[in-house]
């Protein structure tokens, strides 16, 4: 069974009141979908609604805990009350925390797992009773991080790692009894978005990721793309190239790599967080921005995500490239031998 195209589609998003969720329910919604918003931030839901309404889409939204038993229950019946189906279940809400690890509490260790891995897992699940009876697309947005770890964000990485290993199995085992179900992971590298404002942070400057960032709205992108085109993995960056391919193939190099770029130089700021926003591991914080208040240089497109999706395009792309540096070198191999036949005929006739 097919997946319908994004204006038929009823789209669940949790994680929606900032960054990846918050641009992805936008550009959903820009495209004909009827989405559904839930996040912990009831003032920066409403918000969202009401702009997404005022743009002639069509929305709702429920604020609750992903963590908290049940809350992906109340998620579904509330999708299904104003809208009549699920179509694309989005799990993108997550917490982090920079610290290292000797400095990290059980409780706050376990509340980034409650968050990101047992959220999702929860989210997974129910989205999965309901895909299974008319088809659709379950979408996990993990991290290139759960490929290579990075020095100060530990806790969130392992989460990650445990998200990548978690929606593959159910990928699989959807595989196995033939359910109309595509499960899509989304591995953004550094994205544009409050997040670093949003963690908690037990550095000894304001948080920041670490060059190459990319613009918030090509994992929007992404997750749209993957709403309707089966895909097992979409990488957004460039720069997840290297750690998801390079770094486990080379893990010395890659730790000494990631200790580099990784250290608390790379990974603070002079910018602090706007206000309110600092810290949200407990508890709702201000929100309702896409992108971070630090203003850096961020990439606005991703060819290696364009070639994911489009790998045909991207091959014939490649193959032409190809091909016409061919045909340069034989041309200039043929003009190398006419230009020594010349000059052996010139030096034959005495003329050199």
């Amino acid at each position: 069974m097919g997946l319908r195209p994004l204006k038929e589609q009823v789209v669940v998003i949790t994680g929606a009141s900032s960054g990846i969720g918050l641009a992805t329910a936008r550009r959903a919604a820009a495209a004909g979908a009827k989405v559904v918003l839930a996040a912990r931030n009831a003032e920066a839901l409403d918000e969202a609604v009401v702009t997404i309404r005022n743009k002639g889409g069509e929305a709702t939204a429920i604020d609750l805990d992903v963590a908290d038993p049940g809350a992906a229950g109340e998620l579904a019946a509330t999708a299904v009350e104003a809208f009549g189906r699920i179509d694309t279940w989005v799990n993108d809400a997550a917490a982090a925390i920079y610290a290292r690890l000797d400095q990290v509490s059980l409780d706050e260790h376990r509340r980034v797992f409650d968050v990101g891995y047992f959220g999702l897992v929860q989210g997974s699940m129910e989205a999965v009773r309901h895909l299974k009876e008319r088809g659709g697309a379950l979408i996990n947005v993990g991290s290139v991080l759960s490929s290579r770890a990075i020095p100060l964000q530990g806790p969130y990485c392992a989460m990650k790692a445990a998200v990548m290993q978690f929606t593959d199995t159910l990928r699989m085992e959807l595989e196995q009894e033939g359910a109309p179900v595509s499960v899509t992971l989304i591995k953004p590298a550094a994205i544009d978005t409050p997040y670093p404002e949003h963690a908690r942070n037990k550095l000894d400057a304001p948080a920041r990721l670490p060059q190459p960032i990319y613009d918030v709205e090509l994992v929007g992108k992404a997750i749209c793309f993957a709403a309707q085109n089966r895909r097992r993995v979409l990488i957004v960056g460039g720069g997840g190239l290297a750690i998801n391919t390079f770094a486990p193939a080379l893990p010395k190099l890659a730790d000494k790599a990631m200790e580099l770029v990784g250290g608390e130089l790379a990974q603070t700021t002079d910018v602090p967080p706007a206000p309110g926003t600092s810290d949200n591991l407990f508890e709702a914080r201000a929100d309702g921005r896409t992108e971070s208040n630090q203003n850096p240089f961020t990439r606005q497109t991703s060819l290696f995500l364009e070639a994911q999706m489009h790998p045909l395009a991207a091959a014939a792309v490649v193959g032409g490239v190809a091909a016409a540096g061919a045909f340069l070198l034989s041309r200039k191999r043929d003009e190398d031998l006419g230009t020594k036949e010349a000059q052996r005929r010139i030096r034959a006739a005495g003329m050199s």
